[in-house]
């Protein structure tokens, strides 16, 4: 029997790889280059619109749990990741457009995948189906899921940085570190002095907005990806509390400790373009330009791509799925990616994972036991099939969604390192 996918991003892709490893024949339905999202730009699959990092590396911190276990269920998204992996400290960063490619490459290349590059707009409940359209699904085929579930949609508003070129970046001002040196000099670093952030800040919380579509005045804004201006009105120091923290940072042209630095992340292997940290930004792009070059170093930054900011579209999933990602009300149905309502890259592909495990068996007329909340995997499966969420939001992995271990323990290394001791000892005794 064949499994159909729709979607060719993060989660599609992940989905179909492990689908067709398992012998299911898969067709994977893609809608570039025939139409593109307002996002998308590139033909390949699994494109990055928003930032290249994929974020914390290592099992002390959640996504970093959820990265290894992924690597552990031969994922071919982190294996693709760490394969295009640009510097970038503790995190893991890749080059948006080799990574993209190789996993094009991957998908291309697999006997049991078929692509079809064409829009969908109508579903089989009937058949064996992977949505994994993602946040930016097609307007038809939004209005079609809308009729399969009878539920209203959820929505939220989502932004992505701006990328500068390298050679632009005055490295006179600017210098090269880590913070606390994790690392080595993996980010381009931007020094304020306090009179320099309160002329950025006065001139950033009055700088105009480009003008959101439907006439929505007031955007219901993902904490985790808030546009910078956002996150300036809520008040004088909140940036220097979060991604200008001057913390960890020393200048080595001399001077004062800085009073906030912002920091740019490579993002391509070539070192040719960095994006700015934390500057999602829904500014008008002759505002971005004004604002942006007020900061130390970046007076005549070439600006490789403007931030831009669009709606997001996800699912009321606990109303609608199980822990399988399966839909309540049709069984050969499940849905992927950040349309269930996790979010993140390595979350979305997370979900593509094991959507993609378990349509190959109920291809195959097998029932196997999802993952545990022991797991980082299986804790967001469990977290957007909990009926008990009461006014459902999008998230990302943390702790407190895994399992906990019955035990108080106070170090919190030794914690983390429990918690993916147990997650490790599940995965090595599945044989899915």
């Amino acid at each position: 029997m064949e499994l159909k996918i729709i979607g060719a991003g993060l989660a599609g892709c992940e989905a179909a790889w492990q689908a067709a490893n398992r012998g299911i024949r898969v067709k994977l339905f893609e809608m570039k280059p025939k139409k593109f999202s307002p996002a998308h730009k590139d033909k390949n699959f699994a494109e990055l619109v928003c930032s290249n990092s994929l974020r914390a590396d290592g099992i002390y911190n959640a996504v970093g749990l959820l990265k290894e276990e992924m690597r552990r269920l031969d994922s071919l998204i982190i294996g693709c990741a760490d394969s295009t992996k640009v510097p970038a400290g503790g995190a893991l960063a890749v080059d948006r457009y080799g990574f993209s490619a190789l996993v094009t490459e991957k998908i291309l290349s697999h006997p049991n995948i078929e692509v079809v590059y064409d829009e969908v707009s109508e579903i089989n409940p009937g058949e064996y189906t992977v949505i994994a359209a993602g946040p930016l699904v097609s307007d038809s085929l939004a209005k079609e899921i809308e009729r399969l579930l009878k539920r209203d949609y959820l929505h939220f508003y989502d932004a992505a940085a701006p990328i500068v070129s390298y050679d632009s970046i005055d490295m006179s001002k600017a210098f090269k570190a880590a913070r606390y040196g994790k690392g080595g000099a993996d980010y381009i670093n931007c020094p304020m002095n306090k009179d320099e952030y309160l002329r950025f800040y006065k001139e950033l919380i009055k700088a105009e907005t480009a003008e959101l579509h439907g006439g929505i005045e007031k955007p219901n804004v993902f904490e985790g990806c808030m546009p910078i201006e956002v996150m300036a009105s809520r008040g004088e120091d909140t940036m220097r509390y979060g991604p200008l923290k001057p913390v960890g940072i020393e200048n080595p042209h001399g001077g004062d400790r800085p009073y906030a630095v912002v920091q740019l992340r490579q993002d391509n292997a070539a070192h040719s373009m960095f994006n700015i940290v934390g500057f999602q930004t829904h500014l008008k792009f002759g505002e971005q330009k004004r604002v942006f070059r007020m900061i130390p170093g970046l007076e005549n930054a070439e600006f490789v791509r403007y931030g831009v900011m669009h709606r997001n579209t996800y699912i009321n999933s606990p109303k609608v799925l199980d822990s399988r990602y399966c839909c309540l009300e049709y069984p050969k149905l499940f849905f992927a990616g950040q349309i269930t309502g996790v979010e993140g890259y390595v979350e979305s592909a997370a979900g593509g994972l094991l959507a993609g495990i378990y349509a190959a068996a109920a291809v195959k007329g097998e029932d196997i036991e999802p993952y545990s909340k022991n797991t980082a995997v299986g804790a967001l499966a469990g977290y957007v099939s909990n009926s008990a969420v009461e006014n459902f939001q999008p998230m990302n992995i943390n702790f407190g969604i895994i399992s906990g271990l019955g035990v108080r323990v106070k170090d919190k290394r030794k914690k983390a390192e429990m918690i993916a001791k147990r997650s490790f000892d599940e995965l090595d005794a599945r044989t899915d």
